[in-house]
């Protein structure tokens, strides 16, 4: 501002003394100095600093010399109105960098200590024009509102126009942003199936949209940070590396853009993931029921565990023979030909998915009636002190591919638990049956349960069959005993009752023993003494004496013995 001033007070001082361009024309000068002159003066006329136009140089002009002295000052001069002009303003442009497609937005641009007029354009990418203003009183504000649309995106700049003077403002980026529409979950695998322990990887796809940013919903809840195992977020991916069937359910995203704390938001629809569990090794299971005179038979193939649909087929003598579908479930159902005692083969199950193809093990398909010998053994379970707590019968069917079992207690009929009797009193409460009523197990030992037991079977399939019976074998427990049973074929491993009356029985004797020892001591002691003159004469006597006592004390032995032998045969008797 300096300087413009200073140039400014210059040319006034050059106007007042009248001094013309035309009297410096009018002086001998070289043609050098002409040229320059000439220069000079067409430059301050452009610059609007000279009352008149500059004229035509004439050659004799040029002989003049006596203006040399000005040309420094003029050069001077221009220069410095050159630099004064150049940076006597600046334009300044506002404006958003970042806009969702659709609205309008408003560039603004102003430059400062400049006089009017001033006219501002506003410049896309340095050659477009958008818009063009006039401020006629300074200092005014200029608005340029534009649609924002996906080609507004680009570099903007204002440019300012006063006196014969232009000059360029900063320079704003525009980013367009647009709102995400038409947004759908996509699965790999595809469809979003997938087994356990595999890889599962969701997208969030929108059709439309910028700068956008995801969220992800399983059962309608947000995954976030403290939720996100196994999760993992890739840009628009949900990466699951190991699915498991605990994250089969319904997922959904949200992708959504924002701008000046302004959120678009586009939802998904729901997808429903599955996850499949890989299907176990297949069983199989072999039975036989009658209908009048025929008798057919049923396969059952099944796996524990898995996910259907599953195909299960029949194998006989390894080919196949049947097949079924199974959508629902993993059990399926074959009906095979049989005939007693006759073998129709080697049976098997087979279960095949789309990546699994599995056999079960074989069963023959075989049936023998029931027959042949049936005995029943008991067996007796004990505390770790030696406490008598439980019985167990077992039946055994030597013949017989499907006997079913029934017992009998003291010649009445026992009910099954899983069908009892509810309208009569059971005839033992405290029972159970094991391994398909094969095993009779006697939950609490009391004096009701004494009695004769016994089992019998016949063929499961055939209701009106005949019944091969066992012969009974009797378990009593006694009101002293209560904690122990025996049958007529074994006898406990531990009877601690009768040991301990065995171990005082035997003590007891032991010291009658030696007390009659004691005292037969003392009393041949003493005889010995009183008859010592007489031992010569009579040493029969003596022998005999001695003879007839050791005789009593083993007489006496021989009835302690007896007594003892008796004690623990009553025992026996009475725990039985």
């Amino acid at each position: 501002m300096f300087f413009s001033n200073l140039i400014k007070i210059f040319v006034h001082i050059l106007a007042i003394f009248a001094f013309d361009i035309t009297e410096i024309l009018k002086m001998k000068l070289t043609a050098q100095y002409v040229i320059c002159l000439q220069h000079m003066c067409n430059t301050l006329a452009s610059l609007g600093k000279l009352k008149k136009p500059c004229p035509k140089v004439h050659e004799r002009v040029m002989e003049k010399r006596q203006a040399l002295y000005f040309l420094p000052v003029l050069a001077v001069a221009s220069f410095l109105v050159k630099i004064s002009g150049s940076s006597s303003f600046r334009p300044v442009l506002t404006g958003p960098d970042l806009a969702f497609s659709g609205p309008r937005v408003v560039f603004r641009c102003v430059a400062s200590n400049v006089s009017p007029p001033v006219i501002y354009e506003l410049i896309k990418d340095g050659r477009v024009r958008i818009g063009r203003n006039r401020d006629f009183q300074g200092g005014q504000v200029a608005s340029f509102p534009i649609k924002v649309t996906a080609a507004s995106e680009g570099s903007y700049h204002c440019r300012a126009t006063a006196g014969g003077t232009r000059e360029i403002s900063n320079s704003i980026k525009l980013r367009v942003v647009t709102p995400p529409s038409y947004t759908r979950v996509t699965s790999e695998p595809f469809p979003p199936v997938a087994y356990e322990e595999s890889r599962m990887a969701l997208s969030c796809d929108a059709e439309m949209g910028s700068n956008l940013s995801y969220s992800w919903f399983f059962n309608r809840k947000e995954i976030t940070s403290s939720t996100s195992l196994p999760f993992h977020f890739v840009e628009n991916k949900l990466l699951v590396e190991r699915v498991t069937p605990e994250y089969a359910g319904n997922y959904s995203c949200s992708a959504w853009s924002s701008v000046n704390e302004i959120k678009r938001i586009s939802s998904s629809t729901e997808v429903q993931v599955t996850i499949k569990v890989y299907v176990s090794k297949p069983e199989i299971s072999f039975s036989v029921h009658k209908e009048g005179t025929s008798y057919h038979g049923n396969v059952t193939c099944w796996s524990t565990r898995g996910s259907p649909p599953v195909n299960l087929y029949l194998l006989l003598d390894g080919k196949e023979v049947d097949s079924v579908t199974a959508a629902q479930t993993l059990a399926a159902w074959f009906l095979v030909v049989v005939v007693p005692e006759l073998d129709m083969g080697e049976a098997r199950c087979r279960v095949k998915t789309e990546n699994q193809d599995l056999t079960s093990e074989p069963v023959n398909l075989e049936v023998v009636p029931v027959g042949g010998n049936v005995k029943v053994e008991v067996e007796y379970l004990y505390t770790a002190d030696s406490k008598l707590t439980t019985a167990r019968l077992s039946c055994h069917v030597s013949r017989g591919t499907f006997p079913y079992i029934s017992w009998l207690f003291n010649d009445s009929v026992l009910p099954s638990e899983s069908h009892p009797d509810s309208h009569t009193q059971p005839i033992l409460p405290h029972i159970a049956f094991a391994d398909r009523r094969r095993s009779l197990i006697l939950t609490n030992l009391s004096p009701e349960e004494s009695g004769y037991y016994r089992c019998r079977a016949r063929d499961s399939y055939d209701d009106s069959g005949p019944w091969v019976e066992s012969a009974a074998e009797l378990v009593q427990v006694t009101v002293n005993s209560m904690s122990q049973a025996a049958s007529s074929n074994e006898t406990p491993p531990s009877q601690s009752f009768c040991v301990n009356i065995t171990e005082a029985v035997t003590i007891a004797f032991c010291c009658f023993v030696l007390l009659m020892l004691a005292v037969g001591s003392a009393c041949v002691y003493k005889m010995f003494e009183n008859k010592q003159a007489h031992t010569n004469s009579v040493p029969a006597n003596s022998d005999a004496l001695q003879s007839e006592l050791t005789s009593q004390s083993g007489g006496n032995m021989a009835d302690t013995t007896a007594t003892d032998c008796d004690v623990q045969n009553q025992i026996t008797e009475v725990t039985v």
